[in-house]
């Protein structure tokens, strides 16, 4: 009994026992990387941000204070709390130099050339003393432009100094001062304002009227130059990047993911109320609704406050610095005349064009936001076109008693004449090599322009968040050429059947992130974008450095969608737990010849599907503006195929890795499509279990790579790869008997494996077409 006691004392001390191997990283330096505290909100030192790019294997010590210099760091003892616990293996990253430069006060003063570099000779010697690991950075850059744009460097020779002690004493160094300079110009003049504390006054408790800190960070800076420190750390030949973490995506790390600054607002509220809006569904309350944006601008900004009740009004202009809330339990109800709506420009499908104003227009604006737990109606019965096929006999009926226009062959139903009109005129409202079309053409067909819900063009740090969207006459939420914008926990829901009805369309966006939200729509739910043919290939600004995740799609053309407008190009998404129910496609990525445009770097990982009716993940540049799904009495045909010259029209989709996937029934499981002048490149699928019709159908494609996939198809044919080089089959699992698993065709096909697979409930492994050698393809 005494041995078993003994045996637990044991196990329960060795439980709670420290961990001994624990390395711990040592942060010294001024204000630029310090802690802290609430009352400071929203200033951040990258050492605050630093911790959360390591695994649990590291614990982080942030010593730095504001205000401290080499010189009062060791004068105050701070540098002997540091040393005294360095123990074998530990990390020291010292930066310091902003404060050294302060020449009158003889408390921080330590000259660059003197006492700086013997206090930072101190540093490493004592640390490499205990056995620790010096690292030492160059001082972090100020925000400071010339009145020509051009950036000043304020650091005299601290940096050198840096450089040299660590040359001297062979000392791993990370030059911050290069890389916080790169990134505050790449940012811009103004842009760069989003990294350190530019706010207006009213906004924080801690400044009243207002701040413009150039030294120290946003919450965005700190993230920013964090992630430089670690990219430092990731160029050095250190083990200390060993513990980095890396994040769910394939081959990459949590620092390396998009970041994005996020709006602020004063804490004055402004209630429409008060300025004679009426919630009795009758009054058409536009100029009421304007005048408290107005006011509310003109005040330096706050909330605009839509109240419980039912709102009706015309289109609204949203202003910088305004968050437009709607109250939980108010509806915005958007009006149905078309008279309320002029005609503007602005673009359609990724092309300048005239449409109505949207519903809620904005143009050029900094620091805006929707939010609320309310919902906003855009009324879009009223604009839309109907197809026959997609109206039961009943509805059909009904619709076409309520008044409108019926199409010749009875297939189509228009809301008037003119919608009828526009439809049936190529291009309407399109500016085409700057041709504009006159305003009486345009009035002659002015209800087929109808707007998409919420237009928000070349507006910076937005913030969409919480309210629900619905019955929107074209694209529900279309932020284009927007930068730091996020959209938080929305809702959409539009009519199955509703055309051109996306739920979001990012086009020509910079960084930001899709969380929490829920699709259910007539076309595509999570859309990127990017500009349609020359016009779009002429703006040349892609989509990029944005997270998406935790949302789900209901009905929709597509899941999570990239295309067809994407001539501009798209890159460096970042996609994970998701759930697409009932959509056309799952992932639906799609182009067309005379495009253009690069789509790459494409991350995606946690997606889960059912019912899709068709492809759970598809590559396609045949896209021609058709239903994913045909129609009764149409087909999705593969087009005659013939190789065309390259050109700047020639669309390109590369370097896609994707994981982590289960499909619970679809009509084909992958479906790649390429062109034959330009095949579709680095496909990587890992770790997908669908259940579908068909499994895989590659053709022109090149670098295909599917790992640990299994495909539960009702084809007895398995995989179809066409005119496609260099694809790996590895580990591919499969259901009952098949009459072949892997069939190749034509005479392009090239260096195709199987790799690992249990072939033994197929009657033929590998079938080759005709114009296919047996080298072509390999078994192992």
């Amino acid at each position: 009994m005494k041995s078993l006691l003994r045996i637990l004392f044991l196990v329960a001390m060795t439980a709670f026992r420290p961990a001994t191997n624990q390395l711990t990283i040592f942060l010294c330096g001024d204000s630029t990387l310090a802690d802290k505290l609430p009352a400071n909100f929203p200033e951040k030192g990258w050492g605050m941000v630093f911790p959360s790019y390591f695994n649990e294997a590291v614990q982080v010590q942030n010593h730095a204070v504001n205000g401290r210099s080499t010189k009062s760091f060791i004068t105050e003892g701070r540098w002997q709390k540091v040393i005294s616990q360095v123990k074998k293996g530990d990390w020291v990253l010292i930066q310091f130099g902003h404060n050294d430069q302060k020449v009158a006060d003889t408390t921080r003063s330590a000259p660059a050339q003197t006492l700086y570099r013997q206090n930072l000779i101190k540093f490493v010697n004592e640390t490499r003393a205990k056995g620790g690991n010096p690292l030492l950075i160059t001082p972090v850059m100020r925000r400071k432009f010339d009145e020509n744009g051009v950036f000043v460097d304020q650091h005299g020779d601290y940096p050198q100094v840096v450089k040299e002690v660590a040359k001297e004493l062979k000392v791993p160094i990370i030059d911050l001062h290069t890389k916080s300079q790169k990134a505050i110009e790449k940012h811009g003049v103004e842009g760069s304002k989003l990294l350190f504390l530019h706010y207006p006054k009213g906004v924080f408790p801690r400044s009243p009227e207002g701040i413009e800190d150039n030294t120290h960070f946003s919450g965005y800076g700190a993230a920013v130059m964090a992630s430089l420190v670690l990219e430092g750390i990731m160029e050095l030949p250190i083990d200390l990047k060993s513990f980095v973490k890396k994040s769910i995506f394939t081959n990459k790390y949590e620092y390396e993911l998009p970041k994005y600054a996020t709006p602020y607002f004063r804490k004055d509220t402004f209630n429409i109320a008060r300025y004679g809006a009426k919630a009795d569904g009758i009054t058409v309350n536009t100029k009421a609704i304007q005048q408290t944006i107005d006011v509310c601008h003109a005040a330096g900004g706050g909330t605009v406050m839509i109240p419980t009740g039912l709102w009706l009004t015309g289109p609204i202009v949203l202003k910088n610095n305004v968050n437009l809330h709607i109250a939980k339990n108010a509806l915005l109800q958007f009006s149905r005349n078309h008279d309320d709506y002029p005609i503007v420009i602005t673009t359609w499908e990724g092309q300048e064009s005239y449409r109505c104003q949207a519903p809620i227009w904005g143009v050029d604006l900094t620091n805006i936001a929707i939010t609320g737990e309310g919902v906003l109606d855009g009324g879009g019965e009223v604009w839309r076109a109907i197809k026959r096929d997609k109206q039961t006999n009943a509805q059909w009926a009904a619709l076409v008693k309520s008044g409108g226009v019926v199409s010749e062959k009875g297939d189509m139903w228009y809301p008037s004449e003119q919608s009828k009109k526009g439809n049936n005129t190529p291009n309407a409202g399109r500016i085409l090599n700057g041709v504009h079309p006159s305003q009486e053409e345009l009035a002659s067909y002015k209800d087929f322009l109808r707007p998409n819900m919420v237009s928000l063009t070349r507006c910076k740090n937005v913030l969409i968040e919480g309210v629900t969207f619905q019955n929107s006459p074209a694209w529900t939420l279309h932020p284009l050429l927007c930068e730091h914008l996020s959209v938080r926990n929305v809702n959409v829901k539009n009519h199955w059947y509703a055309q051109n009805s996306d739920a979001i369309d990012l086009e020509s966006c910079r960084n930001g992130i899709l969380e929490g939200c829920t699709f259910d729509t007539g076309d595509d739910g999570i859309t990127i974008k990017s500009g349609r043919d020359e016009q779009g290939r002429k703006r040349g600004i892609p989509t990029e450095n944005f997270i998406i995740r935790d949302c789900k799609v209901y009905h929709a053309h597509g899941g999570f969608v990239i295309g067809s407008e994407m001539s501009g190009g798209v890159r460096n998404l970042f996609v994970s737990n998701c759930t697409f129910m009932g959509s056309d496609v799952g992932l639906r990525f799609k182009t067309a010849r005379g495009r253009g445009g690069v789509v790459e770097n494409i991350y995606v990982t946690d997606v889960n599907m059912t019912e899709i009716p068709g492809e759970a993940v598809l590559f396609d540049m045949y896209y021609a503006a058709k239903d994913p799904v045909p129609l009764e009495g149409e087909f999705n045909e593969l087009p005659t195929i013939k190789a065309e010259p390259l050109g700047e029209g020639t669309p390109q989709f590369k370097d896609f890795y994707i994981k982590n996937i289960v499909c619970k029934g679809a009509e084909t499981a992958i479906l790649v499509r390429g062109l034959p002048e330009m095949s579709i490149k680095n496909i990587n699928i890992e770790n997908a279990m669908i259940e579908a019709n068909k499994g895989l159908v590659c053709v022109e494609g090149e670098n295909i790579n599917l790992k640990n996939v299994t495909l539960l198809t009702k084809d007895k044919t398995v995989m179809q790869v066409q005119n496609s080089k260099n694809v790996t089959l590895d580990g591919i699992k499969y259901g009952t008997e098949k009459d072949v698993l892997l069939k190749v065709m034509g005479n392009r096909s090239e260096n195709v494996r199987l790799l690992h697979t249990d072939a033994t409930q197929a009657k033929k492994e590998i079938e080759l077409g005709v114009g296919v050698k047996n080298k072509t393809v390999s078994k192992k």
